[in-house]
């Protein structure tokens, strides 16, 4: 049986954290599957440049959760009850700390002012780097943790700095072109012009190859992205060390974030909370990992911690008057 095949293994009485033994097959389907939901996304939902209406991105959104939730129960049903909490913790923190990366996503986007009819097709190509990139900081982090037990103080430290930083910050300050290196390096390596061409990142002028503006959004999504993996990668991984729940969960958090952004992009200023949610979220995480070697904090805990606290800024958001939320 499946459940008997690929069924975990106790917890270690130092970690507390389940510890599975995933077959190689288990890897592939998952990447399969991802493979697969990207190419549905790409060839059918968006084929054709448009701009998502609001039901639209509802309907999409409660579809990509959908999934990350269907695989959260899969988890369930071959690994057990703990595997399954520690991947839904791991997904809502990604998701979370995922809706500050679409409110600085929409201020590059209206910075560079890419029409919204294109704008689905570059974030695209954004999401699929920041699987890639997830993927790099969740081997390497799940590979440190378990060979240097104290870095876990140093993450913690991080995302406390993190969380002081999210209350201190100005997304505006991460969209300017001239303080981005990788932005400066693509403009100065590979010629570019100035107006767009449909979809394209690319575009003939005159027999020759040129950048349009999208190739140098993407690379600002993608330098962007790897500052939010600094924060939430060691965030997931205060709640997990298993690689395959770690980047399970980041992969299907990721995977809905073009229908959040579509979502959510013109309701920044409705969130008033939201920033300051985020950051208690990120110091609680921060706590826990840099006390975790003396004080143990269940990851069901640490789930109801955080639905709690994102609930709460969210509703708090929502209550508070449009005009008192303006000022």
């Amino acid at each position: 049986m499946l459940s008997t095949a690929l069924l975990a293994s106790n917890a270690t009485e130092k970690t507390d954290f389940v510890d599975l033994d995933v077959p190689a097959w288990a890897w592939f389907a998952v990447a399969a599957v991802v493979g697969a939901l990207l190419l549905l996304d790409i060839l059918v939902l968006h084929r054709e440049s448009h701009v998502p209406t609001f039901r639209r991105a509802i309907g999409e959104t409660a579809m990509w959760i959908a999934v990350g939730v269907a695989f959260g129960l899969v988890v369930i049903g071959a690994w057990g009850g703990q595997a399954g909490s520690e991947y839904f913790a791991g997904y809502l923190i990604e998701l979370s700390l995922s809706i500050d990366n679409v409110f600085v996503w929409a201020l590059l986007l209206s910075y560079f002012a890419v029409p919204r009819e294109y704008q689905h097709r570059v974030l695209f190509w954004g999401i699929f780097g920041a699987v890639a990139l997830r993927a790099i900081f969740v081997f390497g982090g799940v590979a440190l943790v378990n060979r240097f037990e104290w870095i876990l103080i140093v993450f913690g430290v991080i995302l406390l700095y993190s969380a002081v930083q999210l209350l201190r910050h100005d997304e505006e300050d991460e969209v300017d072109p001239d303080r981005n290196i990788a932005f400066r390096l693509v403009r100065r390596l590979i010629p570019s012009v100035n107006e767009y061409d449909g979809q394209k990142l690319f575009t003939l002028r005159d027999g020759k190859r040129f950048a349009t503006p999208l190739l140098a959004v993407l690379v600002m999504i993608e330098s962007t992205d790897v500052l939010f993996a600094v924060d939430s990668v060691p965030a997931v991984l205060a709640l997990a060390r298993e690689q395959f729940i770690v980047l399970t969960s980041n992969a299907f958090a990721i995977l809905g974030l073009r229908a959040l952004y579509f979502l959510f992009a013109d309701l920044r200023d409705r969130f008033t909370f939201l920033q300051q949610g985020l950051a208690a979220i990120l110091a609680f995480v921060g706590v826990k990992m840099i006390v975790s070697e003396w004080v143990t904090v269940s990851t069901a805990v640490s789930l109801l911690v955080i639905a709690v606290v994102l609930a709460v800024a969210i509703v708090a958001s929502v209550l508070k008057p449009p005009a008192e939320a303006a000022g």
